[in-house]
């Protein structure tokens, strides 16, 4: 079965047409994968799939993307943050260090219904444990830090969230951009999460958000959503960990179209 993979001409010349042709023939692409961007699964068998390539100082790693989410390309980066790419990509088999990992931030969007109304939603889920700025505990304080910014702990879905003021949602031309808080001091708004090329929304989602100019955002620690390929399981997923007490929500204004 032939893969339905987009390799560009800057990643054909850094990997090498033999390489090259050997992806598109499918000898060396997977066939289901975890987006690189939308950390969503794929299958280069069912959709157009665009092979990215993140090249650091001294090492490359060759990512899969949904073509919607990311077009095929070359991302130059330091060493730094490709390690934390290879542990985003695989994060079972991802070389360990003594120091702590970088926790990535996966994001994903999804329709929430409450009290008979569909809600435009985020779900973040870190990719490791997050541990307080300059704490040598190895424990996870991802709530702890998000309760004391004014997200709501939740034992359950049937309310919206109270609105959290001074954060938004940033939405430009139909892309999801960033999650934005406010800046120290009562400065400029900071982005808290920003997407590394923007995610592409569903055209439901986008209806929603400009029908009520605000979007929920819910938080739970590592292992607690996962990956969910459909709505329904979103939900199934949120409200376990609501009833584990592993969720936290806020309500942000919607910023942008």
């Amino acid at each position: 079965m032939p893969r339905m993979l987009d390799v560009s001409d800057d990643v054909r010349a850094e990997i090498g047409d033999e390489e090259a042709d050997r992806l598109l023939a499918g000898e060396n692409a997977p066939g289901s994968y975890d987006c690189t961007s939308c950390r969503t699964p794929g299958d280069s068998e069912q959709e157009r799939t665009s092979t990215v390539l993140f090249i650091g100082d001294e090492t490359a790693v060759l990512a899969f993307a949904h073509a919607t989410c990311l077009p095929s390309q070359v991302v130059q980066v330091t060493e730094e943050q490709l390690q934390g790419a290879v542990r985003s990509i695989h994060p079972d088999g991802a070389p360990t260090d003594s120091a702590p990992e970088q926790a990535v931030l996966g994001v994903t969007s999804g329709l929430v219904l409450l009290n008979g109304d569909l809600h435009p939603a985020l779900v973040v889920e870190p990719t490791g444990p997050i541990v307080r700025p300059g704490s040598t505990d190895i424990g996870d304080d991802f709530l702890p830090l998000l309760i004391e910014q004014g997200f709501m702990p939740l034992t359950e879905l049937s309310a919206v969230p109270p609105v959290l003021h001074g954060w938004s949602v940033l939405l430009a031309m139909g892309q999801l951009h960033a999650v934005l808080q406010p800046g120290t001091g009562g400065g400029s708004p900071v982005a808290w999460w920003q997407a590394h090329q923007a995610l592409q929304v569903a055209e439901s989602w986008r209806a929603a958000a400009n029908k009520h100019q605000q979007v929920l955002l819910f938080a739970a620690p590592v292992g607690s959503i996962g990956r969910q390929p459909r709505e329904d399981l979103l939900r199934d997923a949120l409200d376990k960990a609501a009833a584990n007490g592993q969720l936290v929500a806020a309500t942000m204004p919607l910023a942008g179209t």
